[in-house]
């Protein structure tokens, strides 16, 4: 999932995903988009034959595309993945806006579908209404009187998912996968990252810093706050002192630091001023056992909860509610969250038009009911049997690739398979779709839509306390340019929208399409083996089935992999965090390699041929390449480094090529080529 800031909805799940899509991701569909490819699947037009493969693999095959290019001027990035996403939009555009005209039954799922968003499309309407939605529940947090009464309050706003100090969801529990609990997790910032607020010498930070307060005073003030610059005062204050106590990006990746089983009482130890029983009633949680992932941060928050006053909670409620419901306002709201969100840490020029952030509304509340109508409108069944064919394909590649690592022992290579043979596969889109007929929809109530959106959300994650693990629920719509590990569920997943060119082309050779979906299969199926994947058995259970001795292979491997993405500068003075990116650059280095040799299987022992001047072991790297194709602004860029755990595009290119001796034969790389590694220093982790 590249977001401009991580905002956790109050019940989710955690997932190994291909990329991080953020909001500015869906794209114009009146910009320049990837050509279409033909003959070998391969894009010669995006070539810049002035590199050499062996000094920047990834602009020797895309760089003509990187510097003819703009990014549109709504987005803060734009590649391969946002072109399709463009395409995807404009379908559900079609969908969408036909079903606000036909009049439908009332209840009916099309009814809906129409009603969301003609409530977002009637801008006079929205204008017209301002700010008189946020009224009484300002005034509710206005007429707190206790800090009791106030936490209970913020336990009600944590319904509706707006943002607090702590994030409460519903995933399968780690260590007994067959049944689910609530899971409590840091949250309550409203920058990137800790580091944002804690870095004192980054002038990026700072100037974002600045920015979020005068975001904050101003969302308040609209709203008709009293006292809005007293306020962003508080709310800042808040968040430096919850960003003291936020466990690092790094830590926070760990699943065995970060999975702690408590019953009320201990929670309530950990945190005695603080009534968590009530808050969790409120929640509608009635279980009394949860998994916190940050122990101490909840030790740090009572602290945060004593030393902080009534007021600076309410003024910090207060914000976040406005904040929540700020895209769903009047246009001087819309505006002021752009200026922040989209113009600050985003570096867009232009707020994304209003149909497109229509059918982002609707996605949101209706994501499978539109799901539905896009499948069977543009979804190609066949397209479905041959990804079934790619899966058994790389299974086998995978099982193969196990059987051959040197450095594992036997009783660790068994447990791998055992755990391989379990991995369930989804393609294409769900067998059950949700159920949305307890979603009421009024084409004239914006904001009550989507608040009733979010308490439907809510109760659908509640219900599966106490109930059987639903495995065939999805966590991607079908019209997601993306795809997902989920390391409970030991399932991979692949939403319609991703099988097409360039990752997958039913037209193109099995060379491109084996660089391409092929890779991108093999990433989910390592995410299952990676440095914190491989900590889940194949039932999804949080075990070590690990040898002491393969724990110390694979962590060499891993430093060393590590050590070389933190080589990869990615602005002035700015490198990636090899630890924070660890595992999706194993996802990258393992998938490769394993589509490689199922690719090779393919071939039943036949030579490739060559299509368009090209060998099958060229189309297969280059293949590879040119789904990576993205430009950044130095904004998301920004951003990035410090929120998004995937390397950029680059790295995820030439960080992974440069350790394939076979990459060094295919492109002729000689010692001396910029990407040249010596053999001892290239990583094969699966």
């Amino acid at each position: 999932m590249d977001k401009i800031i991580m905002k956790l909805p109050v019940l989710l799940i955690f997932l190994s995903a291909l990329i991080a899509c953020s909001s500015e991701d869906a794209a114009d569909s009146s910009t320049a988009v990837l050509p279409t490819t033909l003959g070998s699947g391969i894009i010669r037009a995006n070539f810049d034959d002035t590199i050499a493969p062996g000094d920047d693999f990834y602009r020797y095959v895309n760089g003509s595309w990187l510097s003819d290019t703009p990014i549109p001027s709504d987005k803060s990035n734009y590649g391969a993945f946002t072109a399709l996403s463009d395409e995807a939009e404009a379908n559900l555009r079609i969908i969408i806006e036909n079903a606000a005209g036909l009049g439908a039954p009332e209840g009916s799922e099309t009814q809906k579908v129409g009603s969301f968003f003609s409530s977002f499309m009637d801008e006079d309407l929205v204008n017209t209404i301002g700010a008189e939605p946020l009224q009484a529940t300002l005034a509710e947090i206005a007429e707190v009187s206790s800090k009791d009464e106030m936490l209970l309050k913020m336990a009600e706003l944590n319904h509706i998912s707006v943002q607090m100090p702590v994030g409460v969801y519903i995933d399968v529990d780690a260590m007994q996968s067959d049944q689910y609990i609530s899971y409590l997790s840091q949250w309550g910032l409203g920058l990137p990252d800790r580091d944002w607020y804690l870095s004192e010498d980054d002038q990026t930070h700072e100037e974002a810093r600045a920015a979020y307060q005068s975001y904050i005073e101003t969302a308040l003030m609209l709203a008709g706050y009293e006292r809005a610059s007293e306020a962003a005062d508080s709310v800042l204050a808040i968040e430096f002192l919850i960003a003291e106590q936020h466990w690092d990006r790094v830590k926070n990746r760990q699943e065995e630091l970060t999975y702690n089983k408590v019953t009320l009482d201990d929670l309530n130890s950990l945190s005695p001023d603080m009534d968590w029983g009530s808050y969790m009633e409120v929640l509608g949680i009635s279980e009394t056992t949860y998994v916190i992932r940050q122990p101490s941060y909840i030790e740090g928050l009572n602290r945060i909860w004593n030393d902080t006053s009534l007021q600076q909670w309410q003024d910090y409620s207060s914000f976040k509610y406005v904040d929540s419901l700020a895209a769903y306002l009047s246009d001087n709201f819309v505006q002021a969250q752009f200026e922040f969100e989209g113009r600050t840490l985003g570096g867009l020029e232009e707020m994304r038009p209003r149909w497109k952030r229509g059918v982002g509304v609707v996605d949101s509340a209706l994501g499978e009911v539109v799901g539905s109508l896009y499948v069977d409108e543009y979804f190609q069944e066949e397209a479905k049997a041959r990804m079934d064919v790619l899966v058994e394909n790389l299974r086998r590649a995978f099982q193969v690739g196990i059987n051959e690592l040197e450095w594992m022992t036997d009783a660790t290579k068994g447990q791998a398979q055992e755990k391989l043979a379990k991995f369930n596969t989804k393609i294409g889109y769900p067998e059950e779709w949700k159920d949305y007929s307890g979603l009421s929809a009024d084409p004239l109530d914006l904001v009550g839509n989507m608040l009733r959106s979010r308490r439907l959300e809510h109760n659908r994650e509640l219900e599966k306390l106490g109930s059987p693990i639903n495995r065939a629920e999805w966590f991607m719509t079908p019209y997601t340019v993306n795809a997902y590990y989920n390391p409970p569920m030991n399932e991979i997943v692949f939403p319609a929208a991703i099988l097409q060119p360039p990752f997958f082309n039913v037209d193109a050779d099995d060379a491109v399409n084996y660089g391409g979906i092929g890779a991108v299969i093999g990433h989910e199926f390592s995410h299952g083996f990676d440095d914190q994947g491989r900590k889940y058995d194949g039932e999804g259970n949080l075990r070590d089935w690990w040898t002491e001795e393969d724990v110390e292979a694979f962590t060499a491997r891993a430093s060393a992999l590590v050590d070389q993405y933190e080589q990869f500068e990615v602005l002035p003075g700015k490198f990636l965090n090899g630890e924070f990116t660890l595992g999706e650059n194993i996802g990258d280095l393992s998938g490769l390699a394993v589509a490689y040799k199922a690719y090779q299987m393919s071939l039943n022992g036949r030579v490739a041929p060559v299509i368009d001047g090209l060998t099958g072991d060229q189309r297969f790297f280059m293949g590879w390449a040119q789904v990576w194709a993205r430009l950044y602004r130095d904004e998301n860029l920004e951003s990035r480094i410090t929120s998004d755990p995937h390397s950029h595009s680059e790295a995820r290119t030439n960080g992974i090529v440069r350790n394939f001796d076979l990459w060094y034969e295919t492109f002729d790389v000689q010692p001396g080529d910029a990407l040249y590694l010596a053999p001892d220093e290239r990583v094969k982790i699966w």
